[in-house]
């Protein structure tokens, strides 16, 4: 589990969110109906190296071959790890992006689902719920309390609106290395830590429009939804620092919620 000891590591976290986040900032309007996700994958490539980062992602292994790109392109019903390709982004998609840097050993991790052109009402809300079930998750942490007040945030936003939870995918620890524990599910399950000062995760909600089943394709990485249904994921990295929260990537809503 991270834990954070001294002003030196808080700043490096910091500048490495800040990093991703202005990243984003550049790549969301590129990301239109037309373009190709390898070109998506390329373009944050460049940008990080020249940014003086490395794209944390790419050649990462968990438990399988390494990832193949420096981001994450999930489209529609795939939740998560979709893989870059010559696949066109098409009017009405709804197009996740999950990405991370490593800069100077600090790693930043976030996420964001981007409505691409015109898209329907039911998009549009799954997309809001799933925002708003990470700001929910968000405002439960607390220093001193419990983590898994988190995921009953989130599970209760989510399920009052009749949306699944991925329950094999959660947030995790994050800093000096891209997972860590302790794991920040969006159910109530499993290790119920205290939320201490240093300590440094990722809330990471992947809300589905159906159930929440999930099936892996055989790329062994792409995760998508059992029943072919929309899904959606928001991800910040967030700590706590001198007994208060802090969120260190910085909102993208401004750029994805403009109608």
């Amino acid at each position: 589990m991270i834990r954070l000891k001294n002003e030196k590591q808080i700043n490096g976290i910091r500048t490495s969110c800040k990093m991703l986040s202005a990243m984003y900032r550049e790549l969301i309007p590129l990301v239109k109906p037309g373009i190709q996700t390898i070109e998506i994958d390329q373009w944050v490539q460049t940008w990080i190296k020249k940014s003086g980062g490395v794209p944390v992602f790419l050649g990462y292994c968990m438990k399988k071959k390494p990832y193949p790109a420096a981001i994450c392109i999930s489209i529609n019903d795939e939740v998560i790890h979709g893989i870059p390709s010559k696949r066109r982004i098409r009017e009405g998609d709804l197009v996740s992006l999950d990405c991370g840097i490593d800069l100077g050993g600090f790693i930043s991790d976030q996420a964001v689902s981007i409505e691409a052109g015109k898209v329907s009402d039911e998009i549009k809300k799954i997309n809001r719920i799933t925002n708003e079930c990470l700001y929910k998750g968000i405002e439960a942490v607390k220093a001193g309390d419990r983590l898994l007040q988190i995921s009953r945030a989130v599970e209760k936003h989510a399920r009052s609106n009749g949306y699944g939870i991925v329950e094999e995918f959660c947030g995790h620890g994050v800093g000096f290395e891209l997972h860590e524990d302790p794991h920040v599910p969006n159910y109530p399950h499993g290790a119920n830590p205290k939320l201490n000062n240093g300590m440094v995760f990722a809330i990471e909600p992947m809300i589905n429009m159906g159930t929440g089943a999930v099936e892996i394709l055989d790329d062994e990485w792409t995760v998508v939804t059992a029943d072919e249904k929309i899904s959606a994921h928001w991800e910040h990295t967030v700590a706590v620092f001198n007994g208060k929260t802090e969120v260190l990537t910085e909102p993208l809503e401004d750029l994805v919620f403009v109608n």
